[in-house]
């Protein structure tokens, strides 16, 4: 295969990738795609919380009108993780980690030409198909391809994208919007899309897919390519696969929720309720994500250490404090900036428990339907997420944002706990004929 990184012998086959002794250039080429396709991702998703602003001026559109905006986005994306784990299960990781780029590219791209409320939702719709499918698809090409003693944190490294693309947007949304326009905000957004010409040409196919592909003593209906949608989703649902795809599914609406009701409404949050500028909201929210990058960063080398469980629930008591401190006890603290800032920076840093999921979900699941499961139940998760935005702007009609906010310290809490119905992972290494 093109990208091979241990030389054939004659009558045997090279080693699969997760096999190698020692990372190669191979497989930092594909965490720098995955990784690079998951900043964009995030930056494209959390860019409008902050152009929702302007263009509800704009146009003279409510905060329920824009919470729908943005649910609609969010749902989408358990459209679009359905979809194309489906695809990447049945045609490869690589071409359609390309696919869900291109999507959200011009997703954002044309929303920026929106001229009515109806178009906006259908173009974030589009947006939020592709944000929902590149996750799913990067984390399986990264959980495959990388040697069981190390994956935990190489798939937590490529979760540091999501805060580095919040803190893009922030600096597009909320520095540069007011100088350029909302419009050339969404427009700029379309140069990831060029990523995928370095996609095409120097990244090789999971060799464990192709591998498993080529494997001819499974049954014809379980066989790639030919395995149909709905009889691939069925097989996720097989009594093997469900009760950790529904597991699964729970443990990703925990999150989601604590990360949604934390995030949707925070620039608004600390605009509208707490009186900062528009600038000074996003330099805010960078602390958050300066945590958040950390986080995720050593969440990896603590679950590879320690384990899958410990890890999420010391990341979940974390996160949980500092939301309680940031909403609830704000007024106590609000005469020591720094010490709130201390507490943005823990809510960041644990949300970097999301960077278990793709190390968790790649073990827990055969590599027929791997990407399905990862997709589906990360992005369905992200789906209910639909009514999050709503649900906080109703909350703050009586007690404010920070009231509705609060709601994610106990969803953080959740889902410390709720990870201990789940076995230790930790080190299980991926067979070639899962």
């Amino acid at each position: 295969m093109n990208g091979s990184h241990v030389p054939e012998t004659p009558g045997a086959q090279p080693a699969l990738l997760n096999e190698s002794e020692k990372i190669t250039m191979t497989h930092y080429k594909i965490l720098a795609m995955s990784w690079a396709g998951w900043v964009f991702d995030f930056y494209d998703l959390i860019l409008f919380t902050f152009l929702l602003i302007p263009i509800s001026k704009e146009y003279g559109f409510s905060n329920i009108q824009m919470s729908y905006v943005l649910g609609a986005s969010l749902a989408a994306t358990a459209i679009g993780g359905v979809i194309f784990g489906i695809l990447s299960d049945r045609f490869g990781r690589k071409p359609v980690l390309q696919l869900t780029i291109l999507t959200y590219s011009f997703g954002t791209f044309f929303s920026g030409m929106a001229g009515s409320f109806w178009l906006l939702m259908v173009f974030r719709i589009i947006t939020g198909l592709g944000v929902g499918g590149e996750w799913g698809t990067g984390q399986t090409y990264i959980g495959e391809t990388f040697p069981a003693k190390v994956r935990g944190r190489y798939c937590a490294m490529m979760q540091t994208g999501a805060p580095l693309g919040i803190a893009l947007a922030s600096v597009v949304g909320g520095m540069l919007a007011p100088v350029i326009g909302w419009r050339y905000c969404f427009f700029i957004s379309l140069l990831p899309a060029f990523m995928v010409l370095f996609i095409r040409r120097h990244l090789p196919e999971s060799d464990l897919w192709l591998r498993r592909k080529k494997i001819p003593q499974i049954p014809a209906k379980y066989r790639y390519p030919r395995l149909p949608a709905v009889r691939q989703f069925q097989e996720l649902l097989s009594v093997e696969n469900r009760k950790y795809f529904i597991l699964g599914l729970i443990l990703a609406v925990f999150d989601m929720s604590a990360y949604w009701l934390t995030y949707s409404w925070m620039p608004g949050y600390l605009h509208n309720q707490r009186n900062f500028s528009l600038t000074k909201s996003a330099l805010w929210v960078l602390v958050t994500q300066t945590g958040g990058f950390l986080g995720y960063l050593i969440f990896g080398f603590i679950a590879d250490r320690v384990g899958r469980r410990p890890a999420y629930s010391i990341y979940s008591v974390i996160m949980a404090f500092g939301l309680v401190m940031v909403t609830i006890f704000w007024d106590s603290i609000v005469m020591y900036p720094f010490i709130i800032l201390f507490f943005m920076f823990m809510v960041g840093f644990g949300t970097g428990m999301f960077g278990g999921f793709g190390s968790l979900f790649s073990e827990l699941f055969p590599t027929s339907v791997r990407s399905t499961a990862m997709g589906s139940a990360f992005n369905l998760a992200r789906g209910v997420q639909f009514f999050t935005p709503v649900i906080i702007s109703v909350i703050a009609v009586k007690y404010g944002l920070g009231g509705g906010i609060s709601l994610a310290a106990l969803f953080a809490l959740l889902t410390g706990a709720w990870i201990w119905t789940f076995p230790e992972t930790r080190k299980k290494k991926l067979a070639q004929g899962d």
